[in-house]
């Protein structure tokens, strides 16, 4: 086999803008998780830190070293005590999130996740939905409550500002950069879990609302546990009526899914993921359909997409662009040397791929020359020639926002809803693995190349939209979309 090809099949299984990983769980008691000895924590942290400096390739890239060794030395000064892998990871989190790199997150060791179902339960009874300076109710676990339905604006919480918690979680989620939208969004879809991880259980709990006459008040409730089912023997049989899907099918819905109203020429293809679901056959047979049914209007929804291969977002960009594109302006590596590679997973692959893949320069950088110097060309066969709306949030992360920014700003294209969670600039990506600390197994998410996706877009922040729709309390409480809505009353003005 040629060399081009070797480099090729390595890429195409390790060829990734990731997902932003930010796993949430909870305990069940402090005391039942086994605690680790000052030692064991301490060596675990100076080990994570050499590693960080070792490989990562961006790790001053928003914080300077001077500020992270500090931060280091407090962190190293507050493990003075025995610790649970739940207390240690809120530690390291803290410090981790200093970094502000979307793709360095810390993750738990996986015989914890392995026995996550022990500890999720009693907990926070709200899911409560946080932006700007909102905090408001999504569901509650006591659904018979006729005081705190979904919709319910959050005001306090044992007598502390909603702000006041979500700064504190705030410290725990990594960000690219600046772009804290995606920290809106990570507490907002486990905020349950995320309470009872960083501050413990309560008793009961002081709920300051505002009701839905404007009307400020307060209840107590109590932790939630969801209620044993009887078995699903006593269930009603499941409807007939109505053709059966597969599991299969139903996976792929939940990655890829393409709606057509011909009466309005218009479409929506919802993609939550760019990692599965055989995206380059649906892609092909999807634009093919909008040609023939002669689609003027797209809606791509991509609120729920934290990244995945980048060839996957090449190539439904492609079918949107009228240009030709690269992926990014530079993608370096500071060290494909692995030093600590027993640490690291599958480092030998890793290592073979950036050999194989990556040029150095005369700097000794490695750079992934193909993402420097390739341009993609527009798919004329079925490009999409309509008005496109690419819906994004606080989730529009990594190859999702690839996508996004490489769209941005042409003339039939409206980015509609919220900041990206992934960064408009750049980001650490590529090669992910994850980095296993011995003591603790404790993981973090180790990205080897920096992207700097275009040098002349700002730094820091997330893909401002053309068309800002923030939530809304009364969306939430209505049960309806404002971002849709929108979209579809702009179709329905240009279709008259």
């Amino acid at each position: 086999m040629r060399k081009g090809a070797w480099i090729g099949w390595i890429f195409l299984l390790l060829m990734r803008a990731i997902v932003p990983m930010q796993t949430v769980v909870a305990q069940q008691s402090m005391v039942s998780l086994p605690k680790f000895a000052t030692a064991e924590l301490k060596e675990d942290a100076v080990l994570l830190k050499k590693i960080l400096e070792a490989n990562h390739p961006s790790l001053y890239w928003f914080t300077s070293k001077e500020a992270l060794d500090s931060s280091f030395n407090k962190l190293l000064i507050s493990l003075n005590d025995s610790l649970n892998e739940i207390e240690f990871k809120n530690k390291v989190a803290n410090w981790v999130a200093q970094i502000k790199c979307g793709h360095t997150s810390t993750l738990y060791s996986n015989h914890f996740l392995k026995n996550l179902s022990k500890y999720r339960y009693p907990r926070f009874p709200l899911q409560i939905k946080f932006w700007e300076d909102s905090a408001v109710v999504l569901s509650n676990g006591y659904t018979k409550d006729s005081l705190i339905k979904r919709g319910t604006i959050i005001e306090q919480i044992n007598g502390l500002p909603i702000s006041w918690y979500r700064s504190r979680l705030f410290q725990q989620i990594s960000n690219d950069g600046n772009a804290v939208n995606h920290s809106y969004q990570v507490i907002s879809n486990g905020f349950p879990d995320l309470y009872k991880q960083v501050f413990g259980l309560d008793s009961s709990y002081l709920i300051g609302y505002i009701d839905a006459k404007g009307k400020r008040d307060t209840v107590t409730l109590g932790n939630f546990s969801p209620i044993h089912r009887d078995s699903i023997s006593k269930r009603p049989p499941p409807s007939t009526s109505r053709p059966q899907i597969s599991k299969r099918q139903m996976r792929l819905l939940s990655i890829r899914s393409l709606s057509i109203d011909t009466l309005t020429h218009s479409a929506y293809l919802r993609l939550t993921s760019f990692s599965k679901g055989g995206l380059k056959n649906f892609f092909r047979k999807s634009f093919q359909k909008l040609k023939k049914e002669n689609i003027e209007h797209l809606i791509i929804d991509l609120r729920e997409n934290g990244g995945g291969k980048i060839s996957n977002s090449i190539d439904l960009t492609r079918y949107l662009t009228d240009k030709p594109f690269k992926v990014a302006d530079s993608v370096v590596a500071t060290n494909r040397k692995l030093k600590y590679g027993r640490y690291i997973q599958h480092s030998w692959m890793y290592w073979l791929a950036m050999n194989l893949g990556a040029r150095k320069a005369e700097d000794g950088s490695i750079h992934y020359r193909r993402f420097e110097q390739h341009y993609f060309q527009p798919n004329t066969k079925n490009k999409f020639k309509g008005q496109v709306y690419l819906v994004q949030g606080g989730y529009t992360f990594s190859a999702a926002t690839l996508v996004v920014g490489a769209l941005k700003g042409q003339e039939n294209i409206k980015v509609v809803g919220e900041e990206s969670g992934g960064g408009y600039y750049g980001n650490s990506a590529m090669h992910i693995p994850n980095i296993t600390l011995p003591n603790t197994k404790l993981r973090v998410r180790l990205p080897l190349y920096r992207m700097v996706i275009n040098s002349n877009r700002p730094k820091g922040g997330g893909i401002v939209p053309d068309i800002k729709i923030p939530p809304s309390s009364s969306a939430i409480r209505e049960g309806w979309d404002p971002k849709m809505a929108a979209i579809l009353q702009m179709i329905q003005s240009k279709n008259n």
